[in-house]
């Protein structure tokens, strides 16, 4: 691929300087330095931002367009405006291009381009075929280990429940490396027949891994094999009178015929991804259902914004384009209607798959009942959003009237600190706008005691919101509304913070717990009025309430975490023998504490300075 920028020292035909043209008369006077070819373009306006990015099998055809904007909607004449600079870059083929192009928009987020924003990873289950003795987990991120993948599965709670079902039909080991190289007994799953014990010598090697190939033969959708050969031997067990074998293989294939019963209307298909949107108003609801080995592995929406002025069809391709850069292709992907470029895009994601990937619409039978089924969950997916979005919508008018605030509500902040008598102090923040609680933008802060007594919530309170607020004045992004947990008294540090900030348009608001810290019984307390009770059943205290207790959950889980670590490090204190420098030598061998814990006393021995006494010294006491 060839990288080539625009040359703004060269003249255009009417011999204006290109720093000295923008928007479509920008285009016409640059039409000539683009070639014919493939490529994809970036579109960038004055300050370097990137504005659009896009694809093309003759890139100056494509741009051409853009020098004509009275062609083109309103959203597009806003973005051509803008443009003051375009960068290009040739491909060999459109495929490539379009495998770029969805590449860069996901690095690049630009503003004009359909994004996926809620992106995100699923679980797999992984059979680590290459060790000694295969372990069957579930596995998100990174394929790092070696072994076999099979999924993705929708949500944590689907694989969860298919791994309960696998352990209870094949009996593979979960547990860890460092717990099965280290038990000599038998463990609760092995006596509730959900692992064969292989730690304990309960199973030859030989008959294990027969069991690794049955569970892989199984999801690679080759169960009728493998309950045919449990069949038989249980039949076998039966007549030689091994009764409780004979149970055992009898709960093993009911445990399969559990997964079957869950796919009856799967016939014929194998390996395959479903995608149907529904667009209503402006908004964008894609619906992805996934099958794998002939079974369900669950389904999730995705909603997109910014999808004025565009077709079905192409909100479809720009979102299979860019959910298929992180995640693995199907061998066939059926959509509910047919993509603008459907044999680009399939043509693309074979080259990234390494296999032939098929893109369906106009299927029939079980394929078209099932995208139906895919069409009408967006449907419904994307009612149920707005209707909490108005309902949302109503509370925060509520609050922006509770509050006095002239603008809509468009940023919420919700305060809290933990900690056990001055120990492992944390202090968090988490966000809600009108779209819901943003997690991206949750912060926590550890707090130090150097200006205030230990276990001084006032202190810690002060401390957590004049880091916030210095950081948000820079960024210039400050809240419409702060929550504080507390009563008068905390809110009064939040005043004085904001007035020592000189920060006066952010509107503080203390939510104190009830009698007998009973929720339906908070007060609101103002800086500028009396007191608040609302009623029992008002919907907007719910709605307080909510950003509240996220809050208290947030706060909580990062204050154990921190209680755990400091614990963890402590146990490394206490060990006769290890000092500074050998603390600091394990810290940069392994990491951190949680990974000492994970490994053999042989693998700590490793360190440099750790002798194999000291090192078991070290595993017991971390135990």
């Amino acid at each position: 691929m060839i990288d080539k920028k625009n040359d703004s020292s060269r003249l255009s035909e009417s011999g204006e300087s290109a720093q000295t043209l923008k928007g479509a008369a920008y285009v016409a006077a640059h039409l000539s330095l683009f070639p014919e070819r493939p490529g994809v373009y970036r579109m960038l306006n004055g300050q370097g931002k990137i504005l659009y990015v896009g694809k093309a099998k003759s890139l100056r055809r494509r741009l051409e367009n853009y020098a004509h904007p009275e062609r083109t909607c309103m959203r597009i004449q806003r973005m051509i405006s803008e443009i003051e600079r375009i960068e290009i870059i040739e491909t060999k083929t459109e495929a490539e291009a379009f495998l770029l192009e969805n590449d860069l928009i996901k690095k690049l987020k630009p503003y004009y381009n359909i994004l996926l924003k809620d992106d995100k990873t699923f679980p797999h289950i992984l059979i680590t075929t290459k060790d000694e003795w295969p372990q069957m987990l579930k596995h998100r991120g990174a394929r790092t280990k070696k072994g076999e993948y099979f999924g993705p599965f929708a949500s944590a709670l689907t694989v969860n429940e298919t791994l309960a079902v696998l352990q209870k039909a094949f009996l593979l080991r979960s547990c860890t490396d460092n717990v099965f190289y280290h038990r000599t007994r038998p463990c609760l799953l092995h006596q509730i027949k959900r692992c064969s014990a292989p730690c304990a010598g309960k199973i030859s090697k030989e008959d294990y891994l027969s069991l690794v190939g049955q569970v892989c033969d199984f999801m690679h959708n080759k169960s009728t094999r493998v309950q045919s050969d449990l069949a038989a031997k249980m039949e076998e067990a039966s007549e030689a009178m091994r009764y409780e074998e004979a149970a055992v293989y009898r709960d093993r294939i009911r445990a399969l015929n559990q997964i079957q019963s869950q796919s009856s209307d799967l016939d014929g298909i194998a390996d395959c991804d479903i995608a149907a949107v529904f667009t209503d108003k402006g908004q964008s609801c894609v619906q992805m259902f996934f099958y794998r080995g002939g079974r369900s592995c669950g389904n999730f929406a995705s909603f997109l914004p910014r999808t004025e002025d565009r077709t079905d069809g192409e909100i479809l391709q720009a979102f299979i384009g860019q959910f298929y850069m992180t995640h693995a292709v199907p061998n066939e992907i059926l959509v509910s209607m047919s993509l603008p470029e459907q044999d680009i895009v399939s043509q693309a994601l074979s080259d990234k798959a390494g296999h032939i990937v098929k893109i369906a619409d106009n299927v029939r039978a079980n394929r078209r009942r099932l995208v139906e089924r895919a069409a009408m969950n967006a449907k419904e997916a994307l009612i149920r959003k707005r209707m909490e979005g108005s309902s949302r919508a109503e509370l925060l008018e509520q609050l922006r009237e509770l509050a006095g605030i002239k603008t809509p509500v468009r940023r919420i902040e919700t305060y809290d600190n933990s900690h056990i008598q001055g120990a492992h102090a944390v202090g968090a923040m988490v966000v809600a706008t009108p779209e819901g609680f943003d997690k991206k933008s949750y912060r926590k802060f550890n707090i130090s005691w150097n200006s205030f007594t230990p276990g001084d919530d006032f202190g810690m309170m002060r401390e957590v919101l004049t880091r916030r607020f210095k950081r948000g004045m820079e960024e210039n992004n400050l809240p419409d509304i702060i929550l504080i947990d507390g009563g008068e008294i905390q809110l009064k540090v939040a005043l004085e913070v904001l007035k020592e900030l000189n920060i006066s348009d952010v509107v503080a608001i203390g939510v104190a717990k009830g009698e007998d810290r009973n929720a339906g019984k908070e007060t609101l307390h103002f800086a500028d009025r009396p007191p608040l009770k609302l009623e029992f059943d008002n919907p907007l205290l719910h709605y307080i309430q909510r950003l509240r207790d996220e809050a208290h959950r947030f706060v909580i889980g990062t204050h154990r975490t921190k209680r755990r670590n400091d614990t963890l490090v402590s146990a490394l204190d206490s060990i006769g023998g290890i000092g500074a420098k050998r603390k600091k030598a394990l810290l940069q061998h392994f990491g951190s504490v949680k990974a000492i814990k994970a490994v053999s006393a042989k693998e700590i021995a490793k360190v440099e300075g750790i002798s194999p006494t000291l090192a078991q010294q070290i595993f017991d006491a971390l135990k």
